[in-house]
């Protein structure tokens, strides 16, 4: 028995979701001119797909699961199964005009026309603040759009902004947020739900780790119960004696976040040879 998942051709999904493959130890060779490509560890085949085509191919059983972008989803209207968000290929779907438009509010939209890939997702919005625009439903460069005079405002998604910039756009309401989703067939048969599992728990080893670091230090006995209630790790940390009686050795987990703020604290509380390593995966 193997699983199928989809998996967008190209672009940022696609990296993302192979770099995840891939750190999650699932092993897939070959090259996207092919179709279809088998792992060559996990029983798992990788369909690649266009991103618009991913909904569509889960929801009828072409593709077991797939990961596909939340505003792909919403605009195909797929009856697929929610698995998992998997937190990465975040962006926004955003209305935007040129940037030297006096903008007072959404009654600027009323009677203009919107150029956009994502119809269904507008028309919804613009019907729930009653507004009336012309929708030009356009693949590929809508930022271009009005530019060249084929549409008054864009609607598309946006994740740093250059792109709105380089147009002589400006994001002026932003209507949802949108980030990778693996989704999956409502009739998965039990055996193919039980591999999803297997790979379900190797994801989540991998996204525990992100943004921890594996901290050991030597720390003086003296202070030991202040050192251990700055540390914010998942349990106690661990305690070694050194062959010193008046020290010992401390490991934990930190959050890179809060890395620098602690790391200074237990420094100022004698700390020394703080030693930092990444972690890999993390098994909860």
């Amino acid at each position: 028995m193997v699983l199928r998942i989809a998996v967008q051709s190209k672009g940022r999904l696609f990296d993302d979701t192979m770099h995840l493959l891939a750190e999650s130890d699932i092993k897939v060779g070959g090259a996207r001119r092919t179709l279809l490509v088998a792992a060559q560890n996990f029983p798992l085949e990788v369909l690649y797909l266009r991103d618009d085509d991913i909904p569509q191919s889960v929801a009828t059983g072409v593709a077991d699961i797939g990961v596909v972008g939340e505003n792909e989803l919403v605009e195909r209207g797929a009856k697929a199964e929610l698995i998992s968000r998997l937190g990465f290929s975040q962006c926004r779907l955003s209305l935007a005009i040129p940037k030297e438009v006096d903008y007072k509010g959404l009654s600027w939209f009323e009677g203009k026309t919107i150029a956009t890939s994502y119809p269904v997702i507008l028309q919804k919005f613009l019907d729930e603040h009653g507004i009336s625009a012309e929708i030009h439903v356009i693949t590929g460069s809508v930022e271009i759009s009005p530019g060249i005079g084929l549409a008054d405002a864009i609607f598309d998604i946006v994740s740093s902004g250059s792109t709105l910039v380089s147009n002589n756009l400006r994001e002026v309401e932003i209507v949802m947020h949108s980030e990778a989703l693996l989704i999956g067939h409502p009739g998965m048969v039990e055996e193919k739900r039980s591999i999803l599992q297997q790979m379900l728990f190797r994801f989540e080893a991998v996204r525990q780790a992100e943004d921890k670091k594996y901290v050991r230090m030597n720390a003086p006995k003296a202070r030991l119960q202040e050192i251990i209630n700055v540390l914010p790790g998942l349990k106690s940390p661990t305690i070694i004696p050194l062959a010193d009686d008046d020290w010992c050795s401390v490991h934990t987990v930190l959050d890179q976040k809060r890395f620098w703020e602690i790391i200074g604290q237990l420094k100022e509380l004698g700390a020394q040879g703080i030693l930092v390593t990444p972690i890999e995966k993390m098994i909860l």
